[in-house]
């Protein structure tokens, strides 16, 4: 009995130091994970700060960088606005440029030389406001371009084709000719002599006479142009209207040749065709060979001589212009990107202890190294390191 009390006093003994001894290994856990989480908040409230600070260090940055270029666009602002004050005749010089090349397209693209002649006179003007003397050989060469625009013989061509519609619908109204026989040979008519002798050829010639009051015979040599029928006549018509109408064209595209043989083919047909006893028919062919006789073709400049100069000039101007605004300007230095700087970020793992008393408990630390990414790349480096601790 004394064995059993003493063995369950020993057994319970041994128990209670057990409970004391694993009350203490929890106790010491317990104090561990409690300073690891007071670390762990240190290092993420510095980390914080250190994000912060970086941050505003950024916004000044920017801010800073805002601040310089608009600066540097009051300045620009200023320098264009000294160049507009001290050259305001340059405006006359552009507007010139722009008179000139008007002036091209109106001779080369509409034929218009009236307009293109105005329009250079118009663009001298404006040179001689400039009151250059450096400008002498540009005012010549205008000079000699709107005295080769006025030599120039002017086609009425609105007039030319007025008339051409004037004798264009009056095609209907034109006579046709009757039906054109060719000439008949001349016949002699045999007359009865007074001799007795000559009674058989005054019989024949009798018998003849007689016979011919029933049927005429007569001989024609040549072609016979016969009577036109409506439909052919129609016929008749659109093609002398076509070719009124080729006419017209050729007058717009300086066709001379065209016009010509155009006009002269219309007069052929209206004569081999129409009553030229009628008076309308007289009048339409007289139009036509008065029409024929107009000359539809210019020859007109290759070149102005002014505009190859003038625009040499502008540029020029453009680019002394561009040489003062970048001379007047300074250019902004970039200022110096901030290096990057590494944060670090705790992370603390609790490793559980061993069922021994004795062996001391460890905890793994992992410190990851976050950099910003540079302005050219986004890539971050990281790296792990553990350390051990009691």
């Amino acid at each position: 009995m004394a064995l059993v009390l003493a063995l369950g006093g020993g057994l319970y003994y041994h128990g209670h130091q057990q409970g004391l001894q694993q009350q203490q290994q929890v106790a010491a856990l317990q104090q561990q994970i409690a300073t690891m989480k007071a670390a762990m908040q240190a290092d993420q409230q510095q980390t914080l700060g250190m994000v912060n600070n970086e941050l505003r260090t950024a916004q000044q940055n920017v801010e800073q960088g805002i601040s310089q270029q608009q600066k540097s666009i009051d300045s620009l602002q200023t320098a264009i606005a000294d160049l507009k004050g001290q050259e305001p005749d340059d405006w006359l010089l552009a507007e010139a440029d722009y008179l000139v090349k008007m002036a091209g397209r109106k001779l080369w693209l509409e034929h218009d030389v009236t307009s293109a002649t105005l329009l250079l006179e118009a663009a001298d003007h404006r040179i001689a406001e400039l009151n250059d003397p450096s400008l002498k050989g540009l005012r010549q060469a205008m000079s000699n371009d709107i005295t080769a625009l006025k030599s120039i013989t002017v086609v009425d061509r609105d007039g030319i084709v007025l008339r051409l519609n004037s004798l264009e619908n009056s095609i209907d109204s034109l006579p046709l000719a009757n039906a054109v026989l060719a000439k008949a040979e001349p016949q002699q008519n045999p007359t009865v002599s007074q001799s007795v002798d000559d009674w058989k050829d005054n019989l024949i010639t009798s018998l003849k006479n007689f016979s011919e009051n029933f049927i005429t015979y007569r001989k024609r040599d040549g072609s016979v142009v016969p009577l036109l029928s409506p439909k052919q006549d129609f016929y008749l018509q659109q093609n002398i209207t076509n070719k009124l109408e080729t006419a017209i064209a050729a007058v717009y595209r300086d066709q001379g040749t065209i016009y010509r043989e155009s006009i002269a083919t219309a007069i052929k047909w209206a004569q081999q065709y129409y009553d030229l006893s009628s008076p309308k028919t007289q009048s339409f062919i007289a139009g036509l060979q008065q029409l024929e006789q107009q000359n539809v073709n210019v020859d007109y400049p290759a070149k102005l001589q002014s505009q190859a100069l003038i625009t040499k000039l502008v540029n020029q101007v453009l680019r002394n212009k561009m040489s003062a605004l970048s001379d007047a300007t300074t250019p902004t230095k970039a200022q110096p990107k901030p290096q990057p700087k590494a944060l670090k970020l705790i992370k603390t793992d609790a490793v559980s202890a061993t069922s021994s008393a004795a062996t001391p408990s460890t905890t793994t630390k992992k410190v990851m190294l976050l950099e910003k990414p540079a302005p050219a790349t986004s890539a971050a480096v990281t790296s792990t390191v553990k350390e051990e601790t009691k």
